[in-house]
């Protein structure tokens, strides 16, 4: 089970079909298969007859040629339900591709099921009114995080072999994290978001949920370069999946720094990710220097700024639709409403411009921040979002709003910056996975994945959960 090519990452099953030892069809039929036996409310939506079409039709000499994958609830593919994850738009169709789902396409990409995400993409926990709790495939009764939840749900569980992803808090991060998955939150712009971008909260970044780091390499290739849609994209960069392996790391310097000073971290994952980032500096040779390292906190900034975007794009439909909002959108809603004014604004500005001082004062001395990525395995399915650590009542220590943005607070950073970063599987507490976060400088990605590169390599981590192999 282990050898066959359908539990393995998306490059090997391209490599498998082009050598004849399974075929495009037969791996949709597997995913299908596979999607509809599943416990893990991962998947809201199969195209069964454009995807079977797709697959028939499918040049496995393309970089995803006959892939079948996920698309996140969140992205927009025509013909597609257009839901957002909320009962708000939940007979609204899609009549556009994004500019990510039109590369996938030309890549020779099947698009084969949608996958579950929270609603609007708000809180790291993906359970909505519209679909109910999505599962982490390491446990049932454990939420897989959001907003990519669905995503990571299906490629950690053996569903899909990779399925797109949205960072703007975490929302890659996070659910890698949770569930095992390798996660790149790329440089701000690396991928664009036409053909209708928002511009505001200039934090989401789109990406992949991946089983490997070569995966998302590839994913990159074809997905990155500038579109005259989004006018924050980055211009094209070659040679993503060809270039791994050959950045020089030895003597870069690096700063561990488990909480980031933001966070409340639980013992069992410090001692992990400890352990993970002293043997990536050994293997690696890199120089670990000490660095003060205290990021703002501001959680209530950062979703008081996309809470701002959400009912712009709410238009008309607000304030008579709230009744039909998960509970945590209704709040940030809410407030958003009654406290959003010009001092709020410039509050959100405050904070942003502070994590950009503090982030690049950082990188001023050191290349890498190495931190944990969630402060805490995973969390109930339904949420609520946790606000107890090591048994630490949160909302006493820190405050009703800080406790609650506890679980951001080691992944908002990057957002706020626009750094890149990368969530690295690093071993498990209680059977559930634990990931160790690296950020970067701007426009580092290649060093990143290369440092993931040495950690996969040393410290291969299941590709697919034990449970999705039978055993």
């Amino acid at each position: 089970m282990h050898d066959e090519p359908w539990n393995q990452d998306a490059c090997a099953l391209v490599d498998a079909y082009r050598r004849g030892e399974i075929g495009p069809e037969e791996a949709l039929e597997l995913s299908i298969e596979a999607i509809e036996k599943s416990e893990l409310n991962a998947v809201c939506f199969v195209d069964e007859e454009t995807a079977r079409n797709s697959a028939r039709n499918a040049d496995v000499s393309l970089p995803f040629g006959g892939v079948p994958i996920g698309v996140k609830e969140l992205d927009s593919v025509k013909g597609w339900p257009q839901t957002q994850g909320s009962l708000v738009l939940r007979d609204e169709v899609s009549d556009y591709d994004d500019t990510v789902i039109t590369r996938l396409r030309a890549a020779g990409a099947v698009l084969a099921a949608q996958t579950t995400a929270s609603e609007f993409g708000g809180i790291n926990c993906t359970s909505t009114r519209l679909h109910g709790a999505t599962r982490n495939p390491y446990d049932l009764e454990r939420t897989p995080g959001g907003s990519s939840g669905g995503s990571a749900a299906a490629v950690s569980g053996g569903l899909l072999p990779i399925a797109t992803g949205g960072d703007g808090g975490g929302s890659i991060r996070i659910p890698a994290g949770f569930t095992g998955l390798f996660g790149l939150k790329a440089t701000f712009g690396r991928i664009p978001k036409g053909p209708h971008t928002e511009v505001e909260p200039l934090t989401a970044v789109l990406g992949c949920m991946a089983r490997s780091v070569r995966d998302a390499a590839r994913w990159f290739d074809v997905c990155n370069g500038a579109d005259e849609y989004d006018p924050f994209s980055l211009p094209r960069v070659e040679g993503w999946e060809a270039g791994l392996g050959t950045q020089e790391l030895k003597g870069k310097k690096v700063v561990v720094s488990v909480d980031l000073g933001a966070a409340v971290v639980a013992a069992s994952v410090r001692e992990k990710v400890e352990e993970a980032a002293n043997d990536l500096i050994a293997d690696v040779g890199l120089n670990r220097v000490d660095v003060d390292v205290e990021l703002p906190r501001g959680g209530l900034e950062w979703a008081m700024a996309g809470t701002a975007s959400l009912l712009a794009g709410l238009g008309d439909l607000y304030p008579g639709c709230e009744s039909e909002f998960t509970p945590e959108i209704m709040l940030a809603c809410n407030i958003a409403t009654h406290h959003f004014d010009v001092n709020a604004a410039i509050g959100i500005e405050n904070y942003r411009r502070s994590c950009i001082v503090a982030m690049a004062k950082i990188f001023d001395e050191v290349d890498f921040i190495v931190s944990a990525t969630n402060p805490d395995v995973a969390f109930g399915a339904e949420g609520p979002l946790p606000t107890c650590v090591d048994g630490i009542d949160l909302v006493s220590k820190l405050g009703f709003e800080a406790a609650l943005g506890n679980n951001g607070a080691l992944t908002i950073p990057a957002n706020t910056t626009g750094n890149p970063a990368v969530a690295i599987p690093v071993g498990r507490v209680d059977g559930l996975p634990v990931s160790m976060q690296v950020i970067g400088r701007h426009h580092a990605e290649a060093l990143l994945l290369d440092l993931a590169l040495s950690v996969e390599r040393r410290r291969p981590w299941p590709l697919v959960t034990p449970a999705a192999l039978g055993e």
